[in-house]
């Protein structure tokens, strides 16, 4: 099938080059001639891992191009995706879509045989109504469908949670529209992916209400790590209790300095608006929202306890990124933690394996170091805020060498606390 995909940031490339992948014509399209630049010229704009190798395999394939010209790449398009970027706007939560309908716009401007449009990005439910309306005033109802098409692709994991899902969801009732998106996604036949296909509204709600609901356990394990300290238990413990009952999940449970990224802050906010629009008081989200932003503010005082102070000290700060295997700095934790122990005087070297380009664009007066070794060399602590694989295996007795004094507040819970006992460090970590 012939593909458009309009919009190069993380969904639609990573769809783009996967929908490619399964031998599909695609050409990704966005406004930005610096970033279609250096995709053709084989550069990635963004960090994804095995994103890179499969770009070229099907730019070399013929099967996957990059361009500016929507109108052109149009031409016996089967199907367009509208994958551009949803916004919180500034203050209120809600989701920007001046980006969708802009793009909507466009798309309209160009169908001329019948064509699905299908929208990729996080919209709020009647976003798709809206999407139908725009493209209406301009071609007949047998020309076009609007099919919602959520994403669930985890940073990191992008390439094979969209060739492996646990689901595709479709949204829309039209039977020519469900056939085009069979076709589609026909290789998972193959893997007896289930495909579910809902109204659009409704499918719009899912991908809101899934985030929400990780969202909710994520916040639910810090809220028992908080206990877990009070009363002397292991969150880790309570977690392999409660995720070994199948009603649960072992997924998500994992203690830490509270959830970031480009999904879960903005979808739970946006939601929240939603309730707040069709007065549905939506309590459960909005205690989630506050408390993950408490969440970030209590792992900076837990640094601040664990030393007595911070006051002209200097901290080393392992991780940036709101996850590992991404350069992806958005709400993550870090920016808070590392906000909140300059506040209160402390002098911050950080260190993360991708993301420091995009962490010097959120935070000031960071001095970002080599490597980690060099991160930690004279500082009074080491915080490790995201769980990168060469954090989980560090010398710890050139660690403890190099600091001027032998601090560690562990955010991830990647070390054991005998362990560091036995190496007489001072070790602070989450719910244990």
């Amino acid at each position: 099938m012939r593909v458009v995909m309009v919009g190069t940031g993380y969904v639609g490339l990573v769809s783009g080059v996967c929908f490619a992948d399964f031998g599909h014509n695609v050409i990704c399209v966005d406004k930005d001639p610096g970033k279609i630049e250096t995709l053709n010229n084989g550069g990635i704009p963004i960090y994804e891992p095995g994103l890179q190798d499969l770009v070229r395999t099907n730019v070399e394939a013929g099967r996957l191009s990059f361009t500016t010209d929507l109108s052109a790449a149009m031409k016996d398009a089967e199907a367009v995706f509208i994958a551009v970027g949803t916004p919180s706007r500034r203050g209120d939560g809600f989701a920007d879509l001046s980006y969708v309908y802009a793009a909507t716009e466009e798309i309209a401007d160009n169908i001329s045989d019948f064509t699905v449009v299908v929208t990729k990005s996080t919209v709020p439910v009647g976003t798709g109504d809206e999407v139908e309306r725009i493209i209406a005033r301009k071609h007949s109802p047998d020309k076009f469908a609007v099919v919602s098409n959520p994403e669930f692709l985890r940073e990191g994991a992008a390439i094979n949670d969209f060739k492996r899902p646990d689901r595709v969801v479709v949204g829309t009732d039209s039977e020519r529209a469900q056939d085009v998106m069979r076709d589609l996604y026909r290789p998972l036949y193959l893997n007896e992916t289930p495909i579910v296909f809902t109204s659009r509204r409704t499918s719009e709600l899912i991908k809101y209400a899934g985030n929400a609901f990780l969202a909710t356990k994520i916040t639910f394990i810090n809220e028992m790590a908080d206990l877990c300290e009070a009363v002397g238990a292991n969150v880790q413990e309570v977690a392999r209790g409660i995720g070994l009952d199948k009603r649960i999940g072992r997924k998500f449970l994992n203690a830490g300095p509270g959830y970031g990224g480009s999904c879960f802050p903005k979808d739970t906010l946006a939601l929240v608006r939603t309730g707040d629009e069709a007065d549905v008081n939506l309590s459960i989200v909005k205690s989630v929202v506050d408390a993950n932003d408490r969440r970030k503010i209590r792992m900076a005082k837990k640094v601040k306890d664990a030393l007595g102070g911070v006051s002209g000290k200097t901290i080393a700060i392992l991780g940036l990124a709101f996850k590992p295997n991404t350069d992806d700095m958005r709400a993550a934790p870090s920016i808070t933690i590392i906000n909140q122990l300059q506040k209160n005087g402390a002098r911050v070297r950080a260190y993360d394996p991708e993301a420091m380009t995009e962490a010097k664009k959120e935070l000031d007066n960071v001095d970002y170091a080599d490597d980690a070794y060099d991160c930690i060399d004279g500082a009074d602590a080491v915080v490790i805020v995201t769980e990168w694989d060469q954090f989980r295996a560090l010398d710890m007795k050139r660690v403890k060498s190099l600091l001027s004094a032998p601090n560690i507040v562990d955010l991830r819970n990647i070390y054991t606390p005998d362990d560091m006992a036995e190496l007489g460090i001072n070790y602070v970590s989450v719910g244990r």
